[in-house]
């Protein structure tokens, strides 16, 4: 690596010695601010700049505050060139971004040894972002193939779920349309707004279809019932949460890390049939001892169930689903997310109609 010099000085014997004295290097000059700016402006390159802090038209302080407010100049460092009886211009410079100062009458075997010492850690920097250049291109690779792992596994789980009904594929699309309806709503409220970034929105409408993933494993004769379940049934039936937490489960690792759309998928799946006032299953839990994707889940799911047509009922109108979940809120729904769903009812209303069979 080239170390580009640029000497800024209104003296021009100070100028000449110093030259001089770094002719190993390729050096520019200038003799006060304005030219100084205006070389630095031709050549990007120059990454050390010698400056004398007392010069005509601009000093030394204006250039170090024209570095500091411009981002361009961010990779110059500056060494900075002062009199004896100037420790405050000193400790002034240096609070403006200067790395280093020298005092004239300039020691030129010191400033000298100050250039190699600087030269050294130009160069050490150079070498830092190549490295970080290298490795933020195998972490963008990394994250790209573990997107796509991700994916591949929910689109895989997801086809058992639709291999079973077509009605399925209609319900999972509904309601990954609702989950991130519902969630970028929320995202501007103050308490959610730093917790449902853009990114866990992606991660909770990505992982949302596979809710009901354990019900691959409930019986046809159960599942698909053309009407009431009995008791017996109904237990099988509230089994599919547990079958589906053991199938996310299944290929983990315990000296591994979860990955995070796995424990966001864990917490969609083996809460969504909990409620707030701690009567749902398969835990008991409530209020927020829910986490929040499952409580996300929960309105969104009943909803669904209520206005669309399942083998054991017929829809409810728009009307009464609304009154049904109204009168869940505070037992059934987490009340701030029931009320945030309601004021988004008609977005809701409008995907149901784009996925629904006919």
């Amino acid at each position: 690596m080239v170390t580009k010099i640029l000497i800024v000085d209104d003296s021009t014997t100070d100028l000449l010695i110093i030259q001089n004295m770094l002719s190993d290097y390729d050096v520019k000059i200038a003799r006060n601010g304005n030219q100084a700016l205006a070389i630095l402006d031709e050549d990007p390159s120059i990454h050390l700049v010698i400056l004398d802090l007392n010069m005509p038209f601009m000093d030394g302080f204006e250039v170090l505050e024209h570095f500091k407010k411009d981002e361009k100049y961010n990779h110059i460092r500056v060494i900075i060139l002062t009199n004896l009886d100037e420790i405050e211009n000193e400790i002034k410079g240096l609070e403006l971004g200067a790395v280093d100062y020298i005092r004239k009458p300039v020691n030129l075997r010191a400033l000298k040894v100050r250039i190699e010492i600087h030269k050294k850690l130009l160069e050490l920097q150079h070498d830092i972002e190549d490295a970080n250049y290298v490795l933020d291109k195998r972490i963008e690779k990394a994250t790209r193939e573990l997107v796509v792992a991700r994916d591949v596994t929910i689109h895989a789980l997801v086809g058992l779920i639709e291999a079973r009904n077509l009605e399925a594929y209609n319900h999972i699309m509904r309601t990954k349309q609702m989950m991130a309806c519902l969630c970028h709503h929320l995202s501007k409220k103050k308490k959610y707004h730093d917790v449902l970034t853009d990114d866990y929105i992606t991660e909770l409408v990505r992982t949302s279809p596979l809710h009901d993933i354990g019900k691959v494993a409930i019986p046809d004769h159960i599942l698909l019932k053309p009407g009431k379940l009995d008791k017996d049934e109904f237990e099988l039936m509230k089994k599919h949460v547990e079958f589906g937490v053991a199938a996310l489960k299944k290929e983990l690792s315990f000296d591994v890390e979860v990955p995070s759309f796995i424990k966001t998928a864990l917490e969609i799946v083996g809460f969504h049939h909990e409620k707030w006032d701690g009567s749902g299953y398969p835990n008991g839990f409530k209020g927020e001892l829910i986490p929040l994707p499952g409580r996300l889940m929960t309105i969104i799911d009943v909803f669904d169930a209520l206005i669309n047509e399942r083998v054991y009922k017929k829809a409810y109108s728009i009307e009464d689903s609304i009154n049904i979940i109204k009168e869940g809120i505070g037992s059934h729904f987490d009340p701030e997310i029931a009320e945030a769903f309601l004021e988004v009812i008609d977005e809701v209303t409008q995907i149901n109609k784009q996925y629904t069979q006919t």
